[in-house]
């Protein structure tokens, strides 16, 4: 009886010692979440914000539900609704689904820009959309080629004459150099050769006179 009495009372005993363990360790946890580094983790890590996704302007014209994998989402976004009113005034919504499914996602920005750009094109002259503004530039192209070839025959023309007068000025001065170099001549210079046949014709004269004054007389 006392083996029993001792049995149950060690059994009764021993759920006592326990309790102040979990004490100790609830006031361990007290005391580390009131600690500084637990307030400054807690104040740190704010709760995230709800996402709110604003649907692409393509779905939001077309009033519907823009999902997760829109096609359009990418290339019209909602800060822009003029690009896909455009596109799909004239080509279409399904027609422009189509065609960026068909094409790959690297080759997809490149297709949208030229279909808003032809869309435009086509609401200025609907005759001839982008082949009116194609024929326009071209002419303006020629015109500017035309104008750079007489440019060129222009340039060329003035350095040929350039040259011409450099020619001429070098021999000029090439002539003149060889008569200020050259000797004096043996013909008197003064012209005393003409004034001595002159003082003869004018002796000459006289001596006629001579002749003819017998016959006067």
């Amino acid at each position: 009886m006392e083996s029993s009495c001792e049995k149950t009372s060690a059994a009764s005993s021993s759920p006592c010692t326990s309790p102040p363990h979990s004490s100790s360790a609830n006031n361990n946890i007290s005391n580390n979440s009131n600690s500084p580094m637990a307030v400054a983790a807690t104040v740190a890590q704010p709760p995230n914000p709800a996402v709110i996704m604003s649907p692409c302007a393509a779905c939001k014209i077309l009033r519907r539900r823009c999902a997760e994998k829109c096609v359009l989402a990418p290339y019209f976004p909602p800060t822009d609704p003029l690009k896909f009113t455009i596109a799909h005034k004239v080509f279409g919504a399904s027609n422009i689904i189509k065609l960026l499914q068909d094409l790959p996602e690297s080759q997809r920005a490149d297709a949208v820009s030229s279909m808003v750009y032809e869309a435009n094109a086509r609401l200025r002259d609907p005759v001839y959309g982008c082949a009116g503004a194609i024929c326009q530039l071209q002419k303006q192209v020629s015109d500017l080629q035309a104008e750079l070839a007489k440019a060129r025959a222009e340039i060329v023309k003035i350095q040929c004459q350039q040259a011409n007068l450099l020619a001429f000025i070098c021999m000029e001065v090439t002539q003149s150099e060889d008569q200020v170099m050259a000797p004096p001549s043996n013909e008197d210079p003064y012209g005393t050769t003409t004034s001595n046949n002159f003082l003869n014709f004018y002796d000459d004269g006289n001596n006629l006179n001579s002749l003819w004054e017998p016959l006067w007389t």
